[in-house]
Parts: C-alpha cells; sequence; structure tokens
C-alpha cells in the first residue's frame, strides 16, 4: 500500500471556483480579485485553494464546469480586463460592462458577450501592433497536442451553423486531411485569432499560479473522468471512444439505479474505448494529466470509480436501467501513470456507492478519498466512515462540496428529524443554526484528515441561497459570486487561531 505522505501535507483550505470571484465585470477571472483572494488564503493561515474545472462552458449545458467541448482548452469568461489593458491589449474605454452586471450573480448570456467581444477587441490590437509575438508563438508549439483541433473545431462549429461534428460534411466529419487543409488556409487568421486568446489565458492563469506559489497556496485542480461527445476531443481522437462507423455512441456513460433514482442516471458521454486506448499506451490520458499537472498542483478526478469500472449504457435507451458493469483500466493505468508522473497528487473523487475494488484500488495506488461531513449523519453513527472520529490521515475532509447545500441551508431546508438529532448527539449541545458552520468546520480542522476543505460559502455562514449546484436540475446553477465586503478582518482572524489550534499551520 502506497500512501500520500510527502505529498499532502497537513492543512486545510478553500473551495471557491473562478466564476465566483469577485470583480467589476459580471463573473470572476483572472485579474485583481484573484490576487487578492490568495492573500486572504495566506492571510487566514490557508495551504490550499480548491477551484472546479478550467475549462470552457456552454449555457446549452446550463454553464456546467463539469460539460466541456474541450478537455484541454481554458474558459475564455475567465480573462481579465484589467490585465488585458496592463498589457496594451485594451485601451481605455474598450472595457466597458453592460448595465446588467450584477454583484452576486452571473449572467451568463451578457458576460459571454462581454468578454467575446474584448477578446476580439484584443486580437484585432495585437495584429495592429504589427509585430510578432515570440512567447505566442512557444505558446502555440507547446500546445500542439491539442491546439490546433481545437481551433479547428470551433471553426467548424460556427460554420456548420453549431451542428454536431457527426452530421458535418464527411471528408470534414473524417478528418480527410486534404479537405481540412484546405480550410486550414480558407481560415487561417480566425485559427490564429481562437489560439491567440488561448495563449492570453493560459498566460493570465499562469501569473495567478504562480502568485500562489510564491504565496506558498497550492491548488487543487479538478477533471471530469469523461468528456462531451460534442467535443474537440472526441472529434479529434474518435478511436478512443465506443462508436460507431458513422462516429455516433455505441454506448454511453451513467450510473446504475439505487436508492436516490429507480432509473439510475444516464448521462450521455461516450465511454472509452480502454483496449485502444492501452494498445497507445494511455497517450491521450498521459497527455491530458500533464496539461492538468501544469496548470494546478493536485487534482481531484471527478468519478474516479469509473477507472476502475464504470457503467456502460446502450446509447439507445432512454435511461440507465438496462447498462452493465465494465472493467475500467485498474491497475495498469496507475501503474503507467506513475511511471511517467512519479507520486501522483490525485485525489479520488469518491463519494456514493463504492465497491471493495475501488477501495482496494484508492489503497494500492495511494489516493486518497473524500469524506463529506453532511453525509454523515444518517445511518450507524459509530462505524460511518465520514465520522470524524473515524477518518484515516490519507483522506480530505469536507463540510460539502458543490453540489452539497451549504451548511445553513442543510439544517434549515434538507436535513431530517433523524441526521438532526444525530448532529445533537455528535456536538453534545443543541444546534444553533447561526453558528452551526463553524462547529462544523472546527471538528473537521481536529481530525485526522490530511487536508480540511470548506466551501467559502460555509466560511460565510451563508443559507441556500448561496448554493453553487443543485444536481439533476438543469437551470439556476453556477451562478453564485462572492463580494469582496464579505471577507472581513474577523472571519481572517478566527479562521488562522483555528488552523493554529488545530496545529494545520506552523
Amino acid at each position: 500500500m502506497e500512501t500520500t505522505k510527502g505529498v499532502f501535507k497537513r492543512g486545510s483550505g478553500i473551495l471557491l471556483h473562478i466564476t465566483s470571484l469577485p470583480s467589476a465585470y459580471g463573473i470572476g477571472d483572472f485579474g485583481p480579485q484573484a490576487f487578492r483572494f490568495v492573500d486572504f488564503l495566506t492571510k487566514a493561515g490557508q495551504k490550499y485553494w480548491q477551484i472546479l474545472p478550467l475549462n470552457p462552458t456552454d449555457t446549452i449545458y446550463g454553464n456546467s464546469p463539469y460539460s466541456s467541448y474541450s478537455a484541454f482548452a481554458i474558459n475564455h469568461l475567465f480573462v481579465s480586463p484589467e490585465q488585458l489593458r496592463r498589457d496594451g491589449l485594451l485601451k481605455r474605454g474598450e472595457d466597458r460592462l453592460a448595465a446588467s452586471s450584477h454583484p452576486s450573480r452571473v449572467d451568463y448570456p451578457s458576460v459571454m458577450k462581454f468578454k467575446t467581444q474584448i477578446l476580439e477587441r484584443a486580437y484585432e490590437n495585437f495584429k495592429n501592433m504589427g509585430h510578432g509575438d515570440k512567447d505566442f508563438e512557444i505558446f502555440c508549439r507547446n500546445h500542439d497536442y491539442w491546439l490546433d483541433d481545437f481551433a479547428l473545431f470551433l471553426v467548424f462549429k460556427r460554420e456548420f451553423k453549431q451542428a454536431v461534428w457527426n452530421s458535418w460534411p464527411q471528408k470534414i466529419r473524417t478528418r480527410d486531411k486534404k479537405a481540412i487543409e484546405e480550410k486550414r488556409d480558407i481560415f487561417r487568421q480566425d485559427l490564429e485569432k481562437i489560439k491567440f486568446h488561448q495563449y492570453l489565458l493560459f498566460k493570465q492563469w499562469a501569473n495567478v499560479h504562480k502568485y500562489c506559489r510564491d504565496h506558498k497556496i497550492q491548488v487543487i485542480g479538478d477533471i471530469p473522468i469523461y468528456v462531451n461527445f460534442d467535443s474537440a476531443d472526441v472529434w479529434a481522437h474518435p478511436n478512443l471512444f465506443k462508436l460507431d462507423e458513422d462516429k455516433n455512441p455505441i454506448y454511453v456513460a451513467g450510473v446504475p439505479p439505487d436508492y436516490f433514482s429507480e432509473t439510475g442516471q444516464r448521462w450521455g458521454n461516450p465511454v472509452y474505448d480502454w483496449e485502444k486506448i492501452e494498445a497507445l499506451d494511455y497517450a491521450w490520458w498521459i497527455e491530458r494529466l500533464r496539461h492538468n499537472f501544469s496548470l494546478c498542483d493536485f487534482l481531484r478526478i471527478d468519478h474516479f470509480r469509473g477507472l476502475v469500472g464504470y457503467w456502460q449504457v446502450p446509447a439507445e435507451e432512454e435511461t440507465a436501467i438496462n447498462g452493465e458493469w465494465i472493467p475500467g483500466p485498474g491497475d495498469a493505468f496507475f501503474d503507467k501513470i506513475k511511471e511517467v508522473f512519479g507520486p501522483l497528487p490525485i485525489i479520488a473523487e469518491d463519494l456514493g456507492v463504492i465497491t471493495e475494488d475501488v477501495t482496494a484500488a484508492m489503497k494500492k495506488h495511494g489516493f486518497p478519498g473524500m469524506k463529506v461531513l453532511l453525509f454523515t449523519f444518517s445511518g450507524d453513527q459509530e462505524t460511518h466512515p465520514y465520522m470524524p472520529k473515524n477518518y484515516v490521515e490519507d483522506c480530505v475532509a469536507y463540510t460539502g462540496t458543490h453540489d452539497n447545500n451549504t451548511v445553513k441551508g442543510w439544517i434549515q431546508h434538507d436535513a431530517t428529524v433523524e441526521e438532526k438529532q444525530n448532529l445533537e448527539k455528535f456536538l453534545g449541545k443543541k444546534i444553533k443554526v447561526h453558528s452551526l458552520h463553524w462547529d462544523l468546520i472546527a471538528a473537521i480542522l481536529k481530525s485526522k484528515a490530511a487536508i480540511a476543505l470548506f466551501p467559502i460559502q460555509d466560511l460565510l455562514g451563508l443559507g441556500d441561497e448561496a448554493r453553487m449546484n443543485k444536481p439533476g436540475t438543469a437551470q439556476g446553477n453556477w451562478h453564485w459570486r462572492l463580494q469582496s465586503r464579505q471577507i472581513s478582518s474577523a472571519l481572517i482572524k478566527k479562521m488562522l487561531a483555528l488552523v493554529k489550534e488545530t496545529k494545520r499551520i506552523t
């Protein structure tokens, strides 16, 4: 059995996605407030900043960061107008946002329009400067594994009126080299513009990430195990997925029926053809991990269990009932990526029903799992694995995640009578709604868990109005934003005292 000692240092951190950062431009970005948030983490004695996936989002998929048309690109909504202005790529007045901007909610349609406009202007100004940028050329070379395909994919999506890629003209759909080259010549400047936008985004994030490292804050990133069917990745690498001759999915991903759903969940993502991926020495996955390790210090793999065994549903099925469990790549894959990367700074998302083979793989390869305190207060309290007294050191503990209600929202709206009774036994006192979040934060900080993480909403004691995501709902998610005034000196002082008391800072 391997362990993560030496990889994960005892400490605590905050979960806050980029979209939720304060900013003057309708959505969080890689601008000044990102740096100020790092300052807050430092002053509060934190060691970790957990974010959600950085990939592009789309209103068609409810703006979810777990549903993207690229596993490699960065979301253009994160571009900072201030940084563009600092770099001479925006002039005064070119970064004005429409008055519809809201300080506590993201208005995605207006923000998308605005960020697209300023990136277009930045490219025009770059071209008008009349000289090349060697760093841009180096970026394109260093990212050639995915960048060219991504740019082509976006150009073709626009040309073919946003149609799904497997309905494009046959030669483009099947990536005929001559047809692609002809289109490349026609759309040369459009392709360069898309690449330039990505260059700016990667450059801005690199500055934020460097600032984190300079302040001894480590970033925990997040990657969904699956990719969207209508994505640059599946168009560019259809052989890695179980598709038929017409490039339609034969099987799709999901999870089987359980206590929460009689029909299971049919996610619809194409499943990997792991035999073909193994025959190619796991090249695409290695590139994906290498890419993400360059962006973050640690990675949480969403639906980790799918790497050990996954639920495969025939594509024609409307529900997940008639799926079956298929063995994942397992040890062979984990051994290969350890051979390439050495000790792996990976956190396994192992929430829900987890079988013994998944637990065994995590122990064997040293992947810590997650413990969510809000899931603790039902069932046998003595043996519950999410009870703090039962934590092992090799785990990452949370009050809740981006998919949970906040602590305050949970106790006010979701907790059952049994859960409230068990919570009072756990606390040894009556529940006080206004201070419950601090009771639960303290319990996790005192535990053995190597890393303790808290959504910023729980640190602030906010209710369900601040919830980030409600699984199973398509609308109203991913909108919540932090406001600068909510970070107070009193909050910093209290958190710093707690981490000192629980020996999570030296």
